[in-house]
């Protein structure tokens, strides 16, 4: 019951973060015949302008708008202040105040008439702005100006200059520090002009006209023109704002509805037909993650118009459940993202039509997954199948391609983009989540990889022991409904701990045999040995832990036997303790490190046999898995009788295959 308190949360969320209008019940197409009958207006409609039509106002009006400029009078008051002092302190004595009346006369003119930035000037040319509306710090009032009234600094340096009267000498002006008296005093007022400009944004109109009530809107059959089309969105619009409070509630209630019931029904797959997935915190996790990421990216894009909505690449679902589950959830979860998503689209049909089918293609393309490459050529079919559809939908719909059609194509590349990258958002959930994908256990599987072609080498006969329990273990699992993949790369690495002292196992030995010079105690605690040096070989290789999981359980808590029972009858009447002849477990916990067991023993068991007929074989595996069921081996791990009886069978038919008896050829005779 969580994991459905955690899908019903996830439609929750969805239902907070989704618009509360009301669903306008036309779908139109531009170009279409009109599909219903008679449209009248209901109510006054106003006839919205385009998104394209308002901008144009917009920019028109950017381009006319002059901004606005302060005159700081207040620097006329520092300028002549600082005049005073120097004339007073450096020329009074030398020079008739005539010079300090002329410079005086010329600083008023000056900052009166305005001082501007010589680079901010030419940027106003450049951009087309010959006049700029001047406020006065006196008089507060903004007038229009040519910006070629106002000097520039060099300008007002040389008026100084070329100015002076006859009777004064322009060598002493010259000579006077006039650069200090003279400051850029026409400023640039950000605010006012960013008002102003808000303000005018404002007075646009956002209507052409309108429709008045009863007023015919189209009929049934006429064609969708480009002014009809703008029409039928302007009372969509408005049809969706008349919502009143109490009908938002009831929309959102409706929502949560509708999605709960597309999550309920996915929760009820699972429950019914991988009740196993339940089991696992994790695995809704991954789900609700992935569904919420979709819905909610739809549901943001839809309410703030971001982009294109065949950009959000939900095909990626798919690829990633298939990747670690099977088809059938792949294609359920799918179903019920697309469902969801598409209560909130413009047009349904096209979506639903659209995602279902390349998601059906990304599943039945990695109906053979085997490598990465598997997941790249999916991304590309997903693509082609992007295309043909929306062509083919393009051409129901309007009767051929428009520019905008063609566009798509765009979208949809933008979308194989994003598709590729579920080769690293594989990566990322494996580390997160702790999965093992079927691709990462085919790659492990790979006899060239570097700790198999390892064994190979160093332990050719332990690498043929492990080759032959995966054959055996992966036949077992696919009849009794385990993780066949799994299954089969951890048997191949189940034994990789022999590597170490691979001499002292029988499969690796020639002739002589290291054991006879040791005591029993001694052998049992190599033999166990194996088990962690395996553990610690895996994990520097940073083999997953579900594959480590196989190295550990292969033999449980069980005994060494045979130096156990030797040591055993070595000490008649002595009590043995068995702890240095069991093994450090765990038991296996899952069926498929139950079928390894199983299959280890009784292959390692099978090569003792001194003739392989078929009653002998039987025998051998009845021995050997009755005997790990009695002792109590198998008793955490999730298998029945039934599973372990199909797995005897398997290992029957495989062994008597295996060990065939050959025909003898008679000779000819003379």
């Amino acid at each position: 019951m969580q994991s459905l308190l955690i899908l019903l949360g996830a439609a929750l969320l969805i239902t907070l973060l989704a618009p509360s209008e009301q669903k306008f019940k036309y779908t139109f197409f531009e170009g279409k015949p009109w599909a219903y009958d008679l449209l009248t207006a209901p109510y006054d409609i106003p006839i919205l302008k385009t998104k394209e039509a308002i901008k144009e106002e917009q920019d028109s009006l950017c381009e006319r708008q002059l901004p606005y400029y302060n005159l700081r009078m207040d620097l006329l008051d520092t300028a002549l202040e600082h005049w005073k002092n120097e004339f007073k302190e450096r020329y009074a004595k030398q020079l008739p105040p005539a010079y300090y009346s002329y410079v005086e006369k010329q600083l008023n003119e000056l900052y009166h008439n305005g001082m501007m930035d010589e680079a901010e000037k030419e940027n106003l040319r450049a951009n087309g702005k010959l006049e700029v509306m001047l406020s006065n710090s006196e008089t507060k009032v903004a007038e229009r100006t040519p910006i070629s009234y106002f000097y520039t600094l060099k300008e007002a340096y040389y008026k100084i200059i070329d100015g002076t009267p006859e009777q004064l000498s322009k060598e002493v002006i010259n000579s006077f520090d006039l650069s200090s008296l003279l400051r850029v005093n026409v400023a640039f007022n950000s605010d006012m002009s960013s008002n102003v400009m808000d303000e005018e944004l404002r007075k646009i109109s956002v209507s052409t006209g309108i429709v008045q009530t009863g007023e015919r809107i189209v009929d049934k059959g006429e064609i969708v023109d480009a002014r009809i089309y703008n029409v039928l969105n302007s009372f969509k619009i408005e049809y969706q704002s008349r919502a009143a409070v109490s009908d938002r509630i009831v929309i959102s209630l409706a929502t949560f509805a509708l999605i709960a019931m597309f999550f309920i029904a996915f929760w009820l797959y699972l429950w019914i037909f991988r009740v196993h997935f339940l089991a696992h915190r994790r695995n809704v996790i991954l789900f609700v993650s992935l569904l919420l990421f979709l819905v909610v990216m739809t549901v943001i894009n839809i309410r703030l118009d971001l982009f294109n909505l065949y950009i959000i690449p939900f095909a990626i679902l798919p690829l990633v459940v298939r990747t670690f589950f099977d088809s059938r959830t792949a294609l359920f979860a799918h179903i019920v993202c697309v469902l969801s998503a598409a209560l909130f689209v413009p047009f349904q049909y096209e979506f639903i039509v659209l995602q279902m089918l390349a998601g059906m293609t990304g599943i039945f393309s990695l109906r053979s997954l085997r490598s990465r490459v598997d997941l790249i050529r999916a991304t590309f079919l997903i693509f082609v199948t992007y295309l043909l559809t929306y062509f083919a939908l393009a051409f129901w719909q309007h009767g051929g391609l428009t520019a905008d059609n063609w566009t798509h194509i765009i979208y949809f590349g933008i979308n194989l983009i994003f598709l590729t990258f579920s080769y690293l958002l594989i990566y990322i959930i494996e580390r997160l989540f702790g999965y093992v994908s079927i691709i990462s256990l085919v790659e492990l599987g790979d006899m060239n990889s570097p700790l198999l072609k390892e064994l190979s080498e160093r332990a050719p006969g332990t690498f043929q022991h492990s080759f032959q329990v995966s054959i055996l273990a992966t036949e077992a699992a696919i009849k009794i409904d385990a993780d066949a993949a799994l299954t089969r790369t951890g048997a191949l690495y189940h034994d990789i701990g022999k590597m170490r002292n691979p001499q002292y196992f029988t499969e690796n030995q020639g002739g002589s045999n290291p054991h006879e010079s040791l005591s029993y105690d001694e052998s049992a605690r190599i033999i166990i040995r194996h088990v962690t040096d395996g553990i610690a070989m895996a994990q520097k290789y940073k083999l997953p832990d579900q594959v480590i999981d196989f190295i550990r359980t292969h033999h449980g808590e069980g005994k060494t036997k045979y130096f156990y029972n030797s040591y055993c009858n070595e000490h008649p009447g002595i009590e043995v303790d068995p702890a240095p002849f069991t093994y450090p477990g765990p038991n296996p916990f899952s069926k498929e490190t139950a079928i390894v067991m199983m299959a280890d023993a009784v292959e390692a068991s099978s090569r003792s046999l001194k003739e392989y007929t078929e009653e002998n074989i039987r025998n051998l595996i009845d021995r050997i898995v009755d005997s790990i069921v009695e002792e109590g081996l198998l008793s955490d791990a999730p298998i029945t009788f039934r599973d372990i009886k199909k797995a005897k069978e398997v290992f029957y038919e495989k062994l008597k295959t295996i060990y065939h008896t050959r025909i003898a050829y008679p000779e000819k005779r003379a």
